[in-house]
């Protein structure tokens, strides 16, 4: 992962989603070309590969509840690696080893796995590749998916918006490509809903894995006089940081409230075995088509955790409203006005993102702090 992505991603996103049908508003649930026969559990062996440790305290872990999710609900047998690089070889080398070890259906996890499993997926036409948060697919044997996070955010946005004193919330980003600086808009959005005033001051740490440097992140825009700390980061450092500082917190992938009891409101949460059963029980029953996949609220991939007693009431009665309305589709995020940091428009009145315009946003909108490193 580096800040290259962040062009690669604007100049070619729009153009691979149109040509694979990336999932749209009438297309979102859709897991992917062409149909087979129903496939034996015994002879199927699903393979995941995960850029950090199953005992990270959030991403990895979410998606490996989904692994166990397949095994229990459909019985067919998994395996994975663990602490894999985003290095173009050694994905290549924990995909080949899963290979090696009889799986013939493969998860990817991380977006700099990318290139290394499309590579794959010539090589083994045999093999379905999933890949999540990417932008390449083939139509054949190679597929990515993703889930509407920025809809959780939202939700999640509106209880910093009214929790917060100073009018100052922290964001601590992982990388500065459109999948954060998305979360960060959306997040900004929401606290914007019900707090003009609030301001949200992002850092940005260039790791998805690295507690001390997220804690340091942390403390720093704690000493800026923020009094709510989000996050777009795998452990729950960010959360730890808030509980010690005697602030609030919302939290991201899984719940992280045994880790942050008092700091900790709520969290814009995964929820992977929603899309890997069904992903996976298509696959065994030979109804799997390799179509691009992106999922929210009303499917369940994406939820917000449950609000904890230090939420406002208000916020509490604005999030259900504010989720029924997403749900029914009558209230999109990202639609305008919108305005970035210099105040030029971005996203006109009347005017509606669609999910590729949305999928490759590279500006912070106007109410957030910091810049995109380029």
């Amino acid at each position: 992962m580096n800040k290259k992505l962040t062009v690669l991603l604007s100049s070619l996103l729009t153009a691979a989603l149109l040509l694979t049908g990336c999932a749209g508003a009438s297309n979102e649930k859709q897991t992917g070309g062409t149909t087979g026969t129903e496939v034996n559990s015994e002879d199927l062996k699903v393979g995941f590969v995960y850029v950090g440790p199953i005992t990270d305290q959030g991403y990895v872990y979410a998606h490996d509840l989904g692994r166990q999710a397949v095994e229990k609900e459909l019985g067919v047998e998994t395996i994975y690696k663990e602490n894999v690089k985003e290095d173009k070889a050694e994905v290549r080398a924990a995909i080949d080893n899963l290979i090696q070890q009889g799986a013939n259906v493969i998860f990817t996890t991380s977006f700099g796995f990318m290139d290394a499993t499309e590579e794959a997926a010539k090589d083994y036409p045999e093999v379905k590749f999933l890949h999540c948060s990417g932008y390449k697919s083939n139509g054949s044997n190679f597929v990515n998916y993703f889930g509407k996070m920025e809809e959780p955010r939202y939700l999640a946005g509106i209880a910093a918006g009214l929790k917060t004193k100073t009018n100052k919330i922290g964001f601590v980003g992982a990388f500065p490509i459109p999948e954060v600086i998305r979360a960060v808009d959306a997040f900004a959005l929401g606290v914007k809903s019900v707090n003009p005033d609030a301001v949200v001051k992002v850092t940005w740490t260039n790791t998805w894995y690295d507690p001390a440097k997220e804690k340091e992140a942390a403390k720093a825009l704690i000493d800026e006089g923020v009094d709510v700390l989000a996050q777009h980061q795998n452990s729950a450092a960010t959360q730890q940081a808030a509980e010690e500082a005697g602030i609030y917190s919302i939290g991201y992938n899984l719940s992280m409230k045994e880790y942050a009891p008092n700091a900790y409101m709520t969290g814009a949460v995964w929820n992977w075995g929603a899309y890997y059963v069904e992903a996976v029980r298509q696959i065994k029953e030979g109804t799997w088509k390799a179509e691009n996949y992106l999922g929210g609220l009303k499917d369940g991939v994406v939820q917000l955790d449950e609000l904890n007693a230090n939420v406002p009431d208000e916020a509490k009665a604005l999030i259900d409203e504010a989720k029924a309305k997403i749900e029914a589709g009558e209230l999109n995020i990202f639609a305008g006005p919108i305005k970035d940091q210099s105040g030029s428009i971005r996203v006109k009145e009347g005017q509606v993102l669609i999910d590729e315009e949305m999928l490759q946003i590279d500006y912070l909108i106007e109410g957030v702090e910091g810049v995109i490193e380029q």
